[in-house]
Formats: structure tokens, sequence, C-alpha cells
């Protein structure tokens, strides 16, 4: 259900005093987004499970221990790659593409296809 005037006008204030007076935390908001952190958190669990595989080759044949922790490592940096995965998925491609959109129209720009909407697209004349 769309907002009256009086209440785009009540939410438009509401917007420029928290940018008045809390500049850092509208920034913080404005550029916050599942993908950002969920993206933040799979790039540091792709470096911990190359840390772990790399103590694993280095150590296994020395130190049987020192092995399976890196085989540890591992194992919990692939649960965290995995639930931020799930957690971008619940987020769909749609809003990625809106986000890109939104993005742009802040901007002023005017915006094409995404290109991974291309991909997911299918194609169902040929058979």
């Amino acid at each position: 259900m769309p907002l009256s005037e009086h209440e785009q006008r009540v939410l438009q204030q509401l917007e420029e005093s928290l940018k008045r007076d809390d500049p850092a935390f509208e920034k913080k908001v404005r550029e916050a987004n599942v993908y950002r952190e969920a993206g933040r958190r799979l790039r540091w669990a792709g470096v911990g499970f190359l840390a772990g595989l790399m103590v694993l080759l280095v150590s296994f044949t020395s130190n049987v221990v020192l092995g399976l922790v890196g085989v540890v490592i591992m194992f919990a940096c692939g649960v965290v790659m995995e639930r931020n995965v799930r957690r971008m998925g619940r987020a769909s491609i749609s809003d990625l593409g809106l986000t890109r959109r939104a993005r742009a129209a802040s901007a002023g720009a005017t915006t094409t296809t995404p290109p991974w909407a291309k991909f997911f697209k299918r194609d169902n004349t040929t058979e």
C-alpha cells in the first residue's frame, strides 16, 4: 500500500533529520546490505580455507595433529562459507537487480538488464 502525501513528507523529514544529526550512522545504514556483509565473510572464509589447506599440506607428513588442525580450520571455514552463500541466496537474484537499479537511479544513470539476468533467464523457445 503506497504512503499518503503526509506520510511521505513525515518520512522525508525524518530522513533529513537523521542525515543532519548523525551522518555516520546514515552512511552506514545506506551502504550496508546482505550482499556486502556476506561477501566480506565469504572472502575471509576463503582465505581461512586456503590457510587451513596450507597448514594441512605443509605439516601433515611431519605432525599429524597439526595436519588435523588444518582440517578443522578448513571445515570451520567451509561452514561459514555455506551459511553465507545461503544468506545471499535468501535475498534473491531479483534483489541484486533492484539494488543495482536503485544505485543507478540515485546517481541519475539509466539502467540496463543486469549481466546475471541474461545468464539465469531461461529460453523456453528451444527444446
